[in-house]
């Protein structure tokens, strides 16, 4: 597996920038002059896998808006296979997609559960999980095209390297070797990869790459 990213690219002028100087650099960096944005303000949050930390992304989301919308984007944007259930971890309480005794529902606007330097958790999947780790770093003072959740800088893909030949770049994974943290393959270690075609999936710029049938 390779080694997390050290940096991304911002949504906004395309520069690559260091992951430790993002949020200084998305403070500086402004929405283009034609987007039409909703009525601020719109929380920072920065979202790393928790296991996987070379993925991460900076994301604004309205203070208004609520924790299904947010469930909802990072399923579009990191996760989404399957239709399994999630749910958010917040102060000791449990936000869920699906809600079953003791669990609140994901209804709750942001401004009402979480503020500027609160961290928390998200699962995608109760079986095969991916864990996200989230930080609100701060307050943004204007908020997003449509009101929407927005995606302002994420890593850049991790070089990973086939673990068959350690030559040439991985462009697949195989689920079943990846339970043993095994199985990443070139497209030429991919042709005689011993087990069945079906098992493989396609290298995606997600925590999520490898799991179920995610395939981006």
């Amino acid at each position: 597996m390779s080694k997390p990213a050290s940096a991304g690219r911002c949504q906004f002028c395309d520069q690559i920038v260091d992951r430790a100087a993002v949020t200084r650099h998305l403070s500086l960096c402004g929405q283009p002059e034609a987007a039409r944005l909703s009525p601020g303000p719109s929380f920072h949050i920065v979202i790393e896998g928790r296991r996987a930390k070379a993925y991460w992304m900076h994301v604004a989301v309205p203070v208004g808006s609520t924790l299904a919308k947010l469930d909802a984007f990072l399923r579009e944007t990191w996760l989404e296979c399957c239709g399994h259930l999630s749910s958010f971890e917040i102060a000791g309480e449990r936000y869920a997609s699906d809600p079953m005794d003791g669990d609140l529902n994901m209804k709750r606007p942001l401004k009402q559960v979480v503020g500027v330097g609160m961290d928390l958790s998200y699962e995608y999947d109760y079986g095969s999980t991916t864990e996200l780790k989230l930080k609100v770093a701060g307050l943004r003072a204007e908020g997003t095209p449509k009101g929407a959740a927005q995606l302002l800088a994420r890593n850049e893909p991790p070089v990973i390297l086939c673990q068959s030949c350690s030559s040439e770049q991985a462009t697949e994974i195989c689920a079943q070797c990846a339970c043993e943290d095994v199985g990443w393959l070139c497209p030429a270690c991919a042709e005689t990869h011993s087990c069945e075609t079906e098992m493989r999936l396609p290298v995606t710029n997600s925590p999520r790459v490898g799991v179920c049938a995610y395939g981006g």
